[in-house]
């Protein structure tokens, strides 16, 4: 899907509007839609390439997602994983009906007693800060339905097969038509007999019970890429829930959920760290360790440090998704000024006042204020 113009696809220019989006597929979608030309294959392969398009600018995750990175697989390179991006084939029926409300000359019956997709299933996984920033594997449960293995998914007992309806001959629709002032007037409604899907099972298997599908709990493992987010969505090709009739599987879609850090604080690939240091140690420089993601590092404060500098570590944030680059992480310094002071503290205080050229006070009531006023002196000193 990497690299593919969707808005182009429709004909729009980026950012069209939900409404601009619609009107243009139904446009487009109804000159190319395979019923409308029967037997073209470039037809049949434009209508696809436009419900592509459609699929990922109608939904807001994916178009979003879309928009931010030109693609809606974090994997597009593949892997061992299956991080394969969307498959929308095979099933550009369901999404134009959903729109325009039927079928196309009749043929709707026959497509829904053919090969039917699976549905997509979508799984939350939660990761620690640290697990988003490097990638890891994790291994998940899901619950989804598959064809059962008994009856292979005809629901029929093994020996045995479904039989064609006799009522609707096997399209799983009844039609009936009437004659009003304005006309025959043909309606169309799924088959009472064999509730619309075109055969009757008169042996039914004993494991699926003639449903054909069962409910079965999968360990599957995801390979997620370092410097994922919150909000981001993984698609799992083919691990969705199985078909009907010989139709491909779903998606599993991998929704991230990260917690936040202690000590850290994440926008976008660059990280954000308070860190404190004494007034003393900022006015005179001194050497820090600070952490980061990748374990502490070194760094020499310099001298007249003032609250709310924010020193860059280069290269030291979260890499960007499948690239070899990484943001940034800076590191705000908190200066602390002591709430209290030893006799010994004051003393060394009032001899840096007295060399800065200052007054000092004595320590009575009637002088508080003077005191007051020479100390906020003192610390614009240090401070600027």
């Amino acid at each position: 899907m990497a690299g593919k113009d969707f808005y182009s696809v429709l004909g729009l220019e980026k950012g069209a509007s939900d409404d601009e989006i619609k009107k243009a597929f139904r446009k487009q979608a109804l000159k190319y839609h395979p019923d409308r030309n029967p037997g073209d294959h470039e037809a049949e392969e434009k209508f696809k390439e436009l419900n592509e398009a459609y699929q990922v600018l109608s939904d807001p995750q994916k178009k979003a997602q879309y928009d931010q990175f030109g693609t809606t697989d974090f994997n597009a390179g593949g892997g061992a994983s299956g991080f394969d991006g969307f498959d929308f084939g095979g099933g550009f029926g369901d999404i134009f009906e959903s729109i325009f409300g039927g079928g196309f000359g009749g043929g709707g019956g026959a497509r829904r007693n053919g090969p039917q997709r699976g549905n997509d299933i979508e799984y939350t996984l939660n990761l620690s800060f640290e697990e988003a920033v490097f990638g890891m594997e994790k291994e998940i449960s899901i619950t989804r339905s598959e064809n059962c293995e008994t009856c292979r998914g005809s629901g029929a007992k093994p020996g045995t097969s479904p039989k064609t309806c006799s009522k609707c001959g096997g399209t799983g629709q009844i039609r009936a038509q009437r004659q009003t002032p304005f006309g025959n007037f043909v309606s169309q409604s799924a088959c009472d007999k064999c509730g619309g899907k075109g055969h009757v099972i008169e042996d039914p298997c004993p494991e699926c019970r003639g449903k054909g599908k069962v409910r079965k709990t999968r360990k599957i493992k995801v390979n997620v890429p370092a410097g994922v987010d919150t909000g981001n969505v993984m698609p799992l090709r083919g691990q969705g829930e199985h078909g009907s009739n010989n139709g491909t599987p779903g998606d599993l879609y991998i929704r991230i959920n990260v917690a936040p850090s202690k000590v850290f604080k994440r926008q976008g690939f660059d990280i954000y760290l308070d860190y404190h240091v004494d007034m003393i140690r900022a006015t005179m420089g001194t050497e820090i360790k600070v952490p980061t993601v990748d374990g502490d590092v070194k760094y020499t404060v310099p001298a007249g440090t003032q609250p709310g500098t924010l020193f860059r570590l280069r290269g030291k944030g979260v890499p960007r998704v499948n690239s070899s680059g990484r943001g940034d992480q800076y590191v705000n310094v908190i200066v602390d000024i002591p709430k209290s002071l030893n006799d010994k503290q004051k003393e060394a205080l009032n001899m840096f006042l007295e060399a800065s050229g200052e007054k000092i006070q004595h320590d009575s009531n009637e002088n508080k204020d003077h005191k007051d006023k020479d100390k906020k002196g003192f610390m614009g000193k240090i401070f600027g």
